[in-house]
């Protein structure tokens, strides 16, 4: 059977051989014209012609430019009938003077072939009758039968297939939407997907595009041009990739529509997909459905489905990993994907490490990564604080356990993040509890400096704490903020609007950790400027103590790395120094550097740690009295 490729090859050189016998009739009499329903499916020409609405004439004067590009002898008559050089291009002239049915209309903006530039005209030529008519390549190449993207939107556009593995609520907004289309009589909708999950609102728009029988394109709203004539020839262009594809447009944007986003949707005809974070307003019609995260349950299922066999021993770890990790149906798949071709797989730390780092979020000046090392023994602590943050660790475990599995996540989702406050003087050991924490439960620790993010300006402070939240939601984050004198430092009684804000701004940040899902701990020395109502929305309280004599002794009795050389420290004698525990480690790393500056191989002694005090206590602004370092040396 004759591949339709080579018979629309067949057709077009048909019809090239009766477009010659129009300009110029050989011996013999001209090659008839072939029938237009010779081919099924229909040939190239025709499609295209029945896509755009073209007269004949219209169809003719596209064939007589292509012609001129695909067929040296019909390229030689053009010339030769206008008494031109060989090889010169098709005039409208000459096309009004050789083919049938001609009419003037043909070329007015207005219609098919200069509205979606099947033919550009020369416009520098004398008239428009001169002027050379060249096909556009992009319908050049659809008339050979080969249907690729626009070259000029290849950077710009991707296509999306429709996902093999889609989770159940992304497939039953495409299946909606399927439903809206079907029983739509007028002009294509809009449809506005809302929410936290761009993947998924691919998804769903590339299944619902290819049961309509489209093909879904995706740009994204950073990658288009400002408003102008560029940002307009885009527009035609795709309106014309619309039609020939055909083709389904979805623009991805944050949670701003840039004024070409906006200038894009509200004109552009045909199915169109607005994907956004935040609910958007459009001036013309569209339907808004919200396409967020899939839930825990749902992301567990997509594990064990996207895992297969690997899954049966994995259960106790799926359970956490769905909880802490909001991850995308494609992200899951892709993951899936990777564990089961690695022989480190059936390990849950490979897939735990995995999905950390695809989390892993872009907080740019806001937040600072720290690395975390530091175990339940570095930490020391009265009975009580040490005990709550085991139990903060310990549901960050089980979340999955409590929420899904007996029902609270049912209630609502709103304080199902587990939050906490640190209170106690500096150095008393609370950043180091956080390093613990992370280092315990597999998160990355991002210490957020409340003095970076709040501002002087109105509603700026919210936007960068708004910020710091949204790039932390994918999971695997523990946020500690820090410092966060500066923020409830400025909270008193309302006498102005500056303190009217200042009070909002708290409002903000507490609700924002009442609301994430992950774990978020918030420092404070100025525990007594929070009211009752902002501490209800903390999941737990925990109170550093300054340390008594005794935790001092057990903080120097582990002070020092096991590789440190030390000669002689006595930490009953050392713990007589009323330091925290914060200013301890100082004392220890300044010793260890003065021990090494004095010689290869010397340990460090009570000399050292004496000069090491003496120095963090003239950088505090305290005095040593003999009674905290009698016996040192």
């Amino acid at each position: 059977m004759e591949l339709w490729s080579d018979a629309n090859q067949a057709y077009l050189s048909a019809e090239f051989a009766w477009l010659k016998g129009r300009l110029q009739p050989g011996p013999g009499d001209p090659a008839p014209r072939p029938a237009r329903d010779a081919l099924e499916p229909p040939s190239a020409i025709e499609r295209l012609s029945q896509i755009f609405g073209l007269s004949a004439f219209e169809r003719d004067l596209l064939l007589l430019c292509a012609g001129v590009e695909m067929d040296s002898e019909l390229a030689d008559r053009c010339g030769a009938a206008q008494g031109l050089p060989q090889g010169s291009p098709a005039t409208f002239g000459l096309a009004l003077g050789s083919l049938p049915e001609p009419h003037w209309s043909a070329l007015t903006p207005s219609r098919p072939l200069r509205r979606f530039r099947l033919v550009e005209v020369d416009a520098s030529a004398r008239g428009l009758a001169a002027a050379p008519l060249r096909i556009d390549e992009r319908i050049l190449h659809y008339l050979a039968g080969v249907n690729l993207l626009d070259a000029r939107l290849q950077l710009l556009l991707q296509a999306s297939a429709s996902p093999t593995w889609i989770a159940e609520d992304h497939r039953a907004a495409a299946a909606e939407i399927v439903r809206s289309l079907d029983n739509h009589s007028g002009p294509a909708e809009v449809f506005h997907l809302c929410g936290d999950d761009p993947q998924g609102q691919e998804d769903a728009a590339a299944r619902a595009a290819e049961q309509v029988g489209m093909q879904l394109f995706t740009v994204r709203a950073e990658d288009l041009p400002s408003v102008g004539p560029e940002l307009d020839q885009l527009s035609v262009l795709w309106q014309r990739e619309a039609f020939l594809f055909p083709g389904a447009l979805l623009i991805l944007c944050g949670s701003a529509v840039t004024p070409s986003v906006r200038h894009v949707m509200e004109r552009l005809p045909g199915l169109l997909f607005l994907g956004s974070a935040e609910p958007i307003r459009l001036s013309r019609a569209f339907r808004r459905m919200d396409v967020d995260k899939p839930t825990v349950a749902e992301r567990r299922r997509l594990w064990v489905k996207a895992l297969g066999p690997l899954a049966e021993g994995l259960n106790g770890s799926l359970d956490v990993l769905s909880e802490q990790f909001l991850l995308s149906a494609k992200t899951i798949f892709m993951t899936g994907a990777g564990a089961a071709s690695s022989p480190d797989a059936a390990a849950p730390a490979f897939l735990w490490n995995a999905c950390r780092s695809l989390s892993r979020p872009k907080l740019e000046n806001l937040a600072q990564r720290i690395p975390s090392t530091a175990g339940w023994d570095d930490l020391v602590l009265p009975d009580l604080p040490k005990e709550t943050l085991r139990q903060i660790a310990s549901q960050v475990r089980h979340r999955m356990q409590v929420y899904e599995s007996w029902g609270f996540s049912a209630k609502g989702r709103r304080g199902l993040g587990v939050s906490a406050l640190f209170t106690g003087d500096s150095g008393t050991g609370k950043t180091l509890a956080a390093e613990v924490l992370a280092h315990e439960l597999g998160l990355d620790l991002y210490r957020i400096d409340l003095s970076a993010v709040v501002s002087k300006y109105i509603g700026e402070t919210e936007k960068n704490l708004k910020q710091v939240f949204d790039a932390a939601e994918d999971g695997g984050v523990l946020l500690l903020f820090d410092e966060a004198d500066a923020l409830f430092g400025k909270r008193g009684d309302v006498k102005d609007s500056h303190d009217r804000y200042a009070n909002i701004e708290v409002s903000y940040l507490l609700q924002r950790m009442e609301a994430y899902q992950g774990l978020a701990i918030l420092t404070t020395n100025l525990k007594s400027t929070m009211d009752r109502a902002f501490q209800r929305r903390l999941r737990f309280t925990v109170n550093f103590p300054f340390p008594d004599a005794a935790q001092r002794e057990s903080i120097w009795s582990r002070v020092f790395p096991a590789r440190t050389p030390t000669r002689n420290l006595n930490p009953r004698r050392l713990s007589q120094l009323n330091l925290p525990g914060g200013n301890i480690r100082n004392i220890a790393l300044n010793a260890a550097f003065l021990a090494a500056e004095a010689g290869k191989g010397m340990p460090v002694e009570m000399g050292h740690l004496l000069r090491a005090s003496r120095l963090e206590a003239e950088k505090i602004e305290r005095s040593l009295s003999e009674a905290e370092t009698r016996g040192w040396v």
